[in-house]
């Protein structure tokens, strides 16, 4: 259906050191909602982390904040996904649901409403996986599909991938594809940090903040961006990121793919000090890996 997008181009700065998001905290996970010019980012709230407590922030495309609302006990906000509906022309953004330890355990939709406070009871909780736990969606709608990340009976991490319209309608006994996550990084100890679906390939980040210790900022970070192909869950590309190493914290935080036949991943980085936390966001751009 599509192909994969080469991750091993430079990467270009789009949003940088940004400071627009209602809350304090680093982003989490982002989507864009194209025909509208507009981009979600989910964040977890400042002391909402063991509650699963997030804001979802509306922002133009130059990063201005347009609009924000809150949705308590939802979850940490890994993935972020934006549907349009065809039937009504309204826009739905799909995030985790029903917090139990700071991660949602269910998905759910719902639309974007400035100022509101959504809580767990307000939603339609969808559980597709059974017997799951830590469901994080994500859409494309290039291909009309939407994933969920989850963890199963092992705990292990996997994807599994519906027709977007059977999944709204209920129908979850005949995914596109279950694979395992592969790849995220060569240290699995590493954080995940998000993930996003693009056709027949599933993008994820990892990756964590500089430590004096762990990870020190002279050595530029130990941030990655890997993909894997669908069906069949192989591990594509697995790419070391040293884009923004000049930022002060730099954490990793979500990944999204913007555009139809000519489409680039975006990642984001997050970066300042505790309470006053700045946001950039990346692309992959080998157009202008191309330029003279």
């Amino acid at each position: 259906m599509s192909a994969a997008i080469d991750l091993a181009v430079p990467s270009e700065r789009w949003l940088w050191r940004k400071a627009t998001l209602k809350e304090p905290t680093v982003l989490q996970s982002f989507a864009f909602d194209e025909p509208a010019k507009r981009l979600y980012v989910l964040q977890v709230t400042a002391t909402g982390h063991a509650a699963g407590d997030l804001c979802l922030n509306q922002l133009d495309h130059e990063g201005r904040l347009l609009g924000h609302m809150y949705l308590r006990r939802f979850g940490h906000g890994v993935s972020i996904g934006v549907q349009h509906d065809a039937k009504d022309a309204g826009t739905w953004i799909w995030t985790e649901a029903d917090a139990a330890n700071g991660f949602g355990q269910g998905v759910a939709r719902f639309h974007f409403k400035n100022g509101a406070v959504r809580t767990r009871s307000q939603v339609a909780v969808r559980h597709p996986v059974p017997d799951s736990i830590n469901n994080q969606p994500s859409v494309c709608t290039t291909s009309q599909r939407i994933a969920v990340r989850y963890r199963d009976r092992a705990n292990t991490p996997r994807y599994r991938v519906w027709d977007l319209d059977a999944f709204v309608a209920g129908h979850y006994g005949d995914p596109v594809a279950d694979v395992a996550q592969v790849g995220a990084h060569p240290d699995p100890a590493v954080p995940f940090q998000g993930y996003a679906l693009h056709g027949d390939v599933i993008y994820q980040i990892a990756g964590s903040a500089y430590d004096a210790r762990t990870n020190p900022a002279a050595g530029r970070g130990n941030a990655y961006l890997s993909s894997i192909s669908l069906p069949g869950g192989e591990l594509l590309q697995q790419e070391r990121t040293v884009a923004g190493y000049q930022l002060s914290h730099r954490e990793p935080e979500g990944v999204a793919v913007r555009g139809g036949a000519d489409a680039k991943v975006y990642f984001g980085l997050a970066s300042g000090a505790v309470g006053a936390r700045r946001f950039s966001i990346l692309v992959k751009d080998d157009v202008a890996a191309a330029r003279p």
